[in-house]
């Protein structure tokens, strides 16, 4: 049904009149709506979680299944890039779903749900920061590490979509981009973006701008 519905919003944008240039800005012109409605406020308290985690000397740990995995791997090269690009302390980042033979040797053990838990329980650390990423806001892995993350006394940070799901009444903290259910495309876009946002913001502060 969300796969339905994102297909139909991208009908409606496409049927209107002007070929493919104009398709293109009406998407663009849909994303600027989505990001004035971001709350600009949450993305900065990911921001300064992130720089009371370093100052203790703790690692971020980031998530992520299908696009979302690819979000959480580039957020945690980007963000672990500050330190070496300012000449400054670097953020200790760890991406989890990117161990191929840990993740499936966890999910042909236990469950593809057990794929981030099984790697947390291993790693995760008291004061340690946790960023799931889901579009929908309901996936199992991510709602289950999430929990593990916060009964080891961890911070958990959430990038959602849709209505938010489960890992909005969960985590610490949530950057929520609303979107009708199923619009994977836009979410992912903008969860991108709140990446760049904060890792430039850091680096520009480090660097003293």
């Amino acid at each position: 049904m969300e796969k339905k519905n994102y297909r139909n919003q991208l009908i409606t944008l496409y049927r209107g009149s002007g070929g493919a240039e104009a398709y293109l800005r009406r998407y663009s012109n849909y994303m600027n709506g989505i990001l004035s409605r971001l709350d600009y406020g949450a993305i900065k308290k990911v921001a300064d979680y992130f720089l009371s985690a370093r100052s203790r000397g703790a690692t971020i740990f980031f998530l992520g299944n299908g696009g979302s995995a690819a979000t959480a791997s580039h957020f945690a090269q980007d963000l672990g890039e500050v330190g070496r690009k300012a000449k400054t302390k670097a953020f200790r980042t760890l991406c989890i779903n990117e161990s191929i033979p840990f993740m499936t040797a966890l999910a042909n053990d236990y469950g593809y749900d057990k794929v981030f838990t099984g790697q947390i329980s291993n790693l995760f650390k008291k004061g340690d920061v946790l960023v799931a990423i889901s579009a929908s806001g309901n996936s199992p892995n991510a709602v289950e590490a999430v929990k593990l993350a916060k009964k080891l006394k961890g911070t958990t940070v959430g990038l959602v979509g849709f209505d938010g799901g489960k890992l909005s009444r969960l985590c610490d903290c949530i950057v929520h981009v609303d979107t009708n259910k199923g619009e994977y495309g836009p979410v992912e876009d903008v969860h991108l973006i709140v990446d760049h946002m904060i890792t430039s913001y850091l680096m520009m502060r480090d660097i003293g701008y």
